[in-house]
């Protein structure tokens, strides 16, 4: 035995701590964030309550398509990193880089989202919380209270993930058990005292569907984090591949939900003077200003499931990319004690800490500069899966996406549909985003750019591209300087 192996067999190694319990905690959690909260109203007025229900439902069937592969590919490879050993082993290292870099930087965006979320909703329920002011950036105050609010729960967030992943897993179940309990009210609250009538308009027209439609990417992100966690799952390959799936099926059921109890609760115009159109449904189905806020605190709720779960996605990919030595490797370093990528933890845990104080103006820019990014990531695991089915048909595959020509159709069926999505975001489209996300955006790929060019060429795919990848770095690092 060489003495690499030693080393490598002493290192610290991540952790089977997640229950089947836990990952689909993990993964309907981490695509339920606040926008059900939010969105609702701008849907119902856009597309009508059955307009919303279809275009929710051919998003999450979009979404279930590139779940499919993510399940096949997930269940052949359950490593932690997910979509860097897809890629690597079947575009080499520098593609691996590309899509591991943007659907990390996606995650990241996500992290720091959430951190100015959270103070933004508490203010609903008070107010007064803002004290102190500090600065004004792009047109929102920023005052010391309601900064402390994010940034307090992003060091409590972190700490949670640090320690382990099962303490991770425990409190993103407890979280979703309670916003499952508030789904159950709102369905309770509906079928009780709602009505037909005040769902109407039914339909408005396509453009109205379009409107919703194009949110599916914010609405859906979430589900890819299961891969990252492979290898921390106690469960078959087989299942993981499964879990997938399931957990976009129902959270496209969770949000068709939400859109037709709300409808129900109130009519339409005076749900579009609302900021918080479901928590007024909530407070008119039960008359009671305590349920409304219950809802609030649903949807904080749905923050911190969200939260969790992206700050464990982004952590495993940074840890993955460490390791293979495509970002420096302290951020590969695995806890001895705890089994947790713990230098990258900390470093999106800072970020976070610090995303509150750029203000509430924050919240849009951010996660939209990152939805691109993972767009072009599920695209490219697409197409990683039609060329290991071609290339390497013998490849074990617990959890199978389509036998013989039907899992050519699932791979080109998620190449155009991720294709479509990607369009969305140019400028001039219906989606195009905020000047500022796209300078962020920019930002994050040049960036990317600089670790990419170090890089050596010439790694293509294959079971042994990480390791070919590794020795001729390691041949690198240990030449003279000139």
């Amino acid at each position: 035995m060489s003495r690499t192996t030693e080393v490598d067999q002493r290192a610290p190694q991540l952790k089977k701590a997640l229950s089947a319990v836990d990952a689909y905690a993990m993964g309907f959690g981490a695509m339920i964030g606040f926008g059900w909260v939010v969105l609702t109203g701008s849907w119902l007025e856009g597309a009508g309550t059955m307009g919303a229900v279809v275009a929710l439902v051919i998003g999450g069937l979009i979404m279930a398509v590139v779940g499919l592969v993510y399940g096949e590919m997930t269940a052949a490879m359950p490593k932690s990193g997910g979509e860097h050993h897809y890629l690597m082993r079947g575009l080499g290292a520098r593609w691996s880089f590309i899509g591991s870099w943007g659907i990390t930087g996606g995650y990241i965006t996500i992290v720091a989202f959430e951190a100015v979320a959270l103070p933004r909703t508490v203010e609903y329920i008070w107010p007064d919380v803002g004290q102190v002011h500090l600065w004004t950036i792009f047109d929102s105050e920023v005052t010391l209270t309601w900064a402390l609010i994010g940034s307090i729960a992003a060091a409590v967030i972190t700490a949670i993930n640090y320690i382990g992943i099962r303490a991770a897993g425990l409190v993103q179940t407890f979280v979703v058990l309670f916003l499952l309990i508030v789904g159950v009210m709102l369905v309770f609250g509906s079928s009780v005292h709602g009505a037909v009538s005040n769902m109407e308009p039914f339909f408005t027209d396509a453009g109205g569907l379009f409107t919703v439609l194009i949110v599916v990417p914010f609405l859906f992100v979430g589900f890819d984090v299961i891969p990252q966690t492979a290898e921390e799952l106690r469960m078959s390959p087989n299942r993981i591949g499964r879990l997938i799936v399931v957990s976009v099926l129902i959270a496209t059921a969770w949000y068709v939900m939400t859109v037709l109890t709300t409808g129900s609760a109130l009519p339409l115009d005076q749900l579009l003077t609302s900021d918080l159109a479901t928590a007024d449904a909530m407070g008119a189905l039960f008359d009671s200003q305590v349920m409304a806020n219950v809802l609030i605190a649903g949807g904080i709720a749905g923050i911190l499931t969200s939260w969790i779960a992206m700050l464990v996605g982004a952590s495993r990919l940074m840890q993955a990319m460490g390791q293979a030595g495509m970002l420096p490797r302290w951020f590969g370093k695995i806890h001895p004690r705890f089994q947790t990528p713990s230098n990258a933890i900390l470093f999106i845990g800072s970020l976070s800490a610090l995303a509150p104080f750029l203000g509430a103006g924050a919240i849009g820019w951010l996660v939209d500069s990152g939805s691109p990014s993972i767009v072009i990531t599920y695209f490219l695991v697409c197409v990683v899966f039609l060329i290991l089915r071609r290339r390497e048909p013998g490849m074990d595959r617990p959890f199978v996406a389509g036998r013989g020509h039907w899992g050519t159709v699932t791979g080109v069926s998620g190449i155009v549909l991720t294709l479509g999505l990607i369009s969305l975001y140019i400028p001039g489209m219906p989606a195009s985003i905020h000047p500022v996300s796209y300078l962020l955006f920019g930002a994050w790929w040049l960036l990317g750019t600089a670790f990419l060019l170090r890089i050596p060429r010439g790694i293509r795919g294959g079971v042994n591209a990480e390791n070919e990848l590794l020795r001729v770095l390691g041949t690198r690092s240990k030449q003279p300087h000139s």
